[in-house]
């Protein structure tokens, strides 16, 4: 989720800020059944607004999985009321108070478990109309420029056990690495295009061609290299994994360079600047 642009003193300002920008993260990270199947708000309508036809003030929210929900409401002052309740399919067991750090937390953690959920669900029904010859092998296995991160995160997911354990595992650290460094080359032009290259083209292009493959043959065959193709794919893998560490160390070193230039702009801005009071 993308908190970065809110502060506390803003959520106490205007509280209604940071429940929009929670609503707003949940459509960006969920496909669009899930996120209004999970997801309910609530809103105060003024006097004002029902004359004025607006929909009133965002006060509360609701996330509900499938062994918990998390709500989030506000009063003003604001007062938060950051709660959990632990469920039992539709039944409500308990509900505790959090504070409103940890309730923000176990919020991101619940939209990545609805994400991933929802992947593995979209892979299994791919996999199924694979089986009956409707899609190609590997069909499901996709990134898209429209919703990058959320794709590249539930990868591993959509992959599933029809890879060595190991590739899994080296798809998840590739997904996360790219989704980290995508906002940081955001607007650099061609560093920016090649992170979305490696992540929209060659990771999902990658796991397609070993996917196209029967699986016996897969494990099994050795190619004219020496190794098998589940032991190609897994060098393959750790090539693009090293590739996409050293662009992320490659961003957040450029954000340090950005960080150090400002410091010395500070520097020369202040440099010598007194605070004077006329004492008695």
């Amino acid at each position: 989720m993308e908190l970065d642009r809110l502060t506390g003193a803003e959520w106490t300002r205007d509280p209604e800020s940071l429940l929009r920008e929670l609503v707003d993260s949940v459509t960006r990270s969920l496909p669009a059944d899930v996120a209004s199947g999970s997801l309910t708000i609530e809103r105060t309508r003024s006097l004002a607004d029902r004359l004025a036809h607006r929909p009133g003030a965002l006060t509360r929210l609701r996330l509900t999985g499938p062994a918990e929900a998390l709500s989030l409401s506000w009063e003003p002052g604001p007062r938060w009321a950051p709660e959990v309740e632990q469920r039992y399919g539709t039944v409500p067991l308990s509900t505790r108070t959090l504070p409103l750090g940890q309730w923000l937390t176990a919020f991101a953690q619940l939209v990545a478990a609805l994400a991933v959920h929802a992947a593995e669900d979209s892979a299994d029904s791919a996999r199924a109309l694979q089986t009956l010859g409707i899609l190609p092998p590997g069909s499901e296995i996709h990134v898209d420029d429209a919703h990058l991160a959320q794709d590249l995160l539930t990868l591993a997911a959509r992959v599933g056990r029809r890879v060595p354990d190991e590739a899994v595992a080296a798809v998840g650290r590739i997904g996360a690495l790219l989704a980290e460094t995508l906002p940081r080359v955001a607007g650099t032009g061609e560093p920016e295009v090649i992170v979305r290259v490696a992540a929209t083209v060659y990771l999902p292009d990658t796991l397609r061609a070993y996917l196209a493959l029967p699986a016996e043959w897969a494990a099994e065959h050795v190619l004219a290299g020496g190794l098998t193709p589940a032991q190609a794919l897994i060098a393959q893998l750790e090539a693009l994994e090293s590739a996409a560490r050293t662009m992320r160390d490659a961003a957040i070193e450029q954000d340090a360079s950005a960080l150090l230039i400002n410091g010395r702009f500070l520097a020369d801005r202040f440099a010598g600047s007194r605070l004077e009071l006329d004492l008695p």
